[in-house]
């Protein structure tokens, strides 16, 4: 064999046993940062917060505002209409008759029963198919995770205008707590949790921080729309108990009359019931509006405005808790002042209705 070959062959061969046997990479050593630059960069951290918060402000109004222009859309286009249809009149009047006779002398029991079963048809026809679209849960939800997603995003910036390595910043966040519900500690996660767990609510920290909410909250949603169907379940209800007596005397009639003449004895009496009710239908949607229109609001403006139980509940409370331990002082506040909020009922279930905002 020719001895170059050879000599060519045992170069290789010690390059190939060289390059296995690669001494390990070491690991970056940590660059002193002074405690004067940590306490900067924590008061970066909690400006941040507050400016990420202010984004989500915006964001969580602008989804509620949207919330409620389509739940009263939805309210004038099908449940009112609905409502105040002579055949939903009748078809109520046969219920408010079964409560009634079941009432047990239960005072007001046919107006407790009347108001439970629309609040239900409320559910069903209005809240419901907005909740598809657009709902105070799913606001709550998105305006948390979009407050992680705004920290995360400032995280690197602060760490490059400092010149600190984003392994030591990221060993910082882990000591910073932003959701403090433990024991046990699943339900605690610090910052740095908070930021790089994508989806957020795979983070069982966070789910604890939303069943908090909910639970602080009462029922979800617009939970006390019951008490605006009040007033329109009982005036609907002695209305139509009113109607009871007439109508059982002209059926007694109708019956003793003979077939001809009780059946058109007993189409007079539903042709008199429609007048009725036709004349009584601009003064039942006015009640419905006025009454679903101020509950619907004052519980909007509760979503909104709660610190605890609002949609802005859950940004509020990772914030107060980062600002908290970085030194930042006041608790983060909705922001909202003292603004109240009227609706301006429209006139006639094809007039949408606009939001009036006005502040102090």
């Amino acid at each position: 064999m020719n001895p170059r070959a050879l000599l060519v062959a045992a170069l290789l061969l010690l390059a190939g046993c060289a390059t296995s046997a690669r001494a390990p990479v070491a690991a970056p050593q940590a660059v002193f940062i002074s405690p004067a630059t940590w306490q900067q960069i924590d008061r970066e951290i909690v400006s941040a917060s507050q400016q990420s918060t202010e984004q989500v402000k915006v964001f969580a109004r602008g989804s509620m505002e949207h919330w409620r222009t389509r739940v009263y859309q939805q309210t004038e286009e099908n449940f009112i209409p609905w409502f105040s249809s002579y055949w939903t009149q009748e078809w109520l009047s046969m219920k408010v008759s079964w409560y009634t006779i079941n009432a047990g002398g239960e005072q007001d029991a046919s107006a407790k029963r009347l108001a439970a079963y629309l609040l239900e048809q409320y559910q069903e026809r209005v809240l419901a198919p907005v909740a598809v679209e657009v709902d105070p849960d799913a606001i709550l939800g998105q305006a948390t995770a979009f407050y992680a997603q705004l920290m995360a995003q400032q995280m690197p910036l602060i760490a490059q205008r400092h010149g600190v390595p984003v392994g030591q910043l990221n060993g910082h966040l882990q000591k910073v707590p932003a959701i403090a519900l433990g024991p046990p500690p699943a339900r605690d996660a610090s910052l740095f949790q908070v930021i790089s767990t994508e989806p957020l609510n795979t983070l069982p920290a966070y789910a604890a921080l939303i069943d908090k909410i909910h639970t602080e909250g009462g029922a979800k949603g617009i939970a006390s729309t019951d008490a605006g169907m009040a007033p329109v379940a009982k005036r609907a209800s002695q209305r139509m108990e009113a109607e009871m007596a007439p109508r059982g005397a002209a059926s007694a009639v109708a019956a003793a009359a003979g077939k001809l003449a009780g059946g058109l004895i007993s189409v007079g009496v539903a042709g008199i019931r429609a007048i009725i009710q036709a004349n009584d239908r601009p003064d039942s949607e006015a009640l419905i509006r006025s009454s679903l229109g101020s509950t619907f609001d004052k519980a909007w403006l509760k979503l909104v405005q709660n610190p605890t139980t609002g949609v802005m509940a859950g940004t509020l409370y990772m914030a107060g808790q980062v600002e908290r331990n970085l030194g930042g002082g006041d608790e983060p506040s909705v922001g909202l002042g003292g603004n109240a909020v009227e609706w301006q009922p429209p006139r006639s279930t094809s007039q949408q209705i606009e939001p009036n905002v006005q502040g102090e």
